[in-house]
């Protein structure tokens, strides 16, 4: 699946959350990053995220789409990121 994160966590945990976002996404810009995910990896990504995070405090969004074949992205302005390819 294609999975877009979106957070607003607190400032002393922000670095944490990226850190661990980045471990199974690409980073797109501040607070968002995006990529191919499988169902064991986001389930992974979650429990990671639910160590660091405070819920009365803290939130993350998940955007979950069945490919990115049928996804568009239109950027206005400068691109922050660009899609990390590792092979």
């Amino acid at each position: 699946m294609y999975l877009i994160m979106v957070y607003d966590i607190n400032e002393e945990r922000v670095n944490k959350v990226l850190k661990i976002g980045r471990k199974y996404l690409n980073w797109m810009q501040n607070s968002v990053l995006e990529g191919e995910i499988t169902k064991a990896k986001l389930t992974k990504l979650k429990m990671e995220l639910k160590r660091i995070i405070k819920v009365e405090q803290d939130s993350i969004i998940f955007y979950k789409l069945r490919t990115k074949k049928f996804f568009d992205r239109e950027t206005m302005g400068k691109e922050k990121a660009v899609d990390e390819q590792i092979l």
